[in-house]
């Protein structure tokens, strides 16, 4: 399945079992946390710029950025203002008048990586998401996020050949509305569209900018979000989010300008290596052979035998369905991935 098939369908069958009202899910970028890709059920369009907005912009409990590191990836509202939901501006100001209640948030994680998040949503009632449901839905996320890992595998990386799209402009204001687009930039944002397509920009889109501002309120932070996005064909776009200014001296507060474009092989590469089951030295090896590090240089920067590292690599050849050294940086870095391994 590709990844919004495991979203829907994964919801579809969870309904069965956790009762809710409307859900929300997405894809993430492991390196960013920043959503790639949702599936929708009965949450207005209208609300979208309210949750982006929460979720980048304003102090609130259970943050996907904060669950995709912490201990427990699976937490309600209701619990997590322990009883006091008003307590939360996400409850006042967009659950509420939207007539909903508790709400069900989960990062969907393989060891450190993030693969997707889910939020479900319940009619208002005091009593909101039970413990068992609870125990329930975190016993399902890492098997929802391995879907997502190895719906990865089923992609492919555009090469920017003759054919492919060129690379669109879309300039946005601080609300995440859309202010103007290339012609080039239409095309594109057809191939990234939520699941249900919806009217406003994809919530992808829409997040990066956010995150850009997000990022803006710290002097300190790389304010240029990028995320890796697929594609309804199976291909890999990258986005990423800047700031204009009308002049060298200008103070923040021209448009966001988000860049869409097809990714390189080399940009992907990380997350396709990510996507197999390795360990973390066999991911770390993997990213010294993409390198061009032969065995010696290996062992040596590792501290390790040749012996162990050619052990390592028997291992990663396995998992990754290659039989040499050339065969694992032709299936990572090739222009174009045939099969999955």
């Amino acid at each position: 399945m590709d990844a919004d098939t495991v979203l829907s369908e994964s919801l579809t069958a969870l309904r069965a079992a956790v009762p809710m009202a409307a859900y929300w899910a997405a894809t993430t970028d492991p390196a960013t946390v920043l959503f790639t890709g949702s599936v929708i059920d009965a949450i207005p369009e209208s609300a979208t710029p309210l949750f982006l907005a929460n979720e980048f912009l304003d102090p609130d409990v259970n943050h996907f950025r904060v669950l995709a590191t912490a201990p427990d990836p699976v937490r309600s509202l209701f619990d997590a203002t322990e009883g006091t939901p008003d307590a939360s501006a996400r409850y006042r100001d967009i659950l509420t008048p939207l007539g909903m209640g508790d709400e069900l948030r989960a990062a969907l994680r393989t060891g450190d990586a993030c693969w997707g998040v889910l939020c479900l949503h319940r009619e208002p009632s005091p009593a909101g998401f039970r413990p068992d449901e609870i125990v329930f839905v975190r016993s399902m996320t890492a098997h929802l996020a391995e879907g997502l890992r190895a719906a990865v595998l089923l992609s492919e990386v555009d090469s920017g050949a003759d054919g492919h799209p060129a690379p669109g402009l879309l300039l946005l204001d601080d609300a995440g509305t859309l202010l103007a687009r290339t012609p080039e930039a239409s095309v594109l944002l057809a191939e990234v569209a939520d699941h249900p397509a919806r009217a406003a920009l994809p919530q992808a889109i829409v997040a990066v900018a956010m995150r850009l501002r997000s990022l803006e309120q710290d002097p300190n932070s790389p304010a240029v979000p990028r995320i890796r996005l697929r594609t309804r064909s199976g291909r890999w776009l990258v986005a990423h989010a800047s700031r204009l200014h009308t002049d060298p001296g200008a103070d923040l507060g021209g448009p966001i300008a988000v860049i869409l474009e097809p990714a390189r092989a080399p940009e992907i590469a990380p997350l396709k290596l990510a996507a197999y089951p390795l360990t973390p030295r066999e991911q770390q090896i993997a990213a010294l052979v993409l390198a061009g590090n032969s065995t010696r240089q290996i062992a040596d920067a590792l501290v390790v035998s040749p012996l162990t590292v050619q052990q390592h690599l028997k291992s990663i050849f396995e998992k990754s369905g290659v039989r040499s050294r050339r065969d694992l940086v032709a299936n990572l870095l090739a222009a174009h991935y045939g099969s999955p391994h």
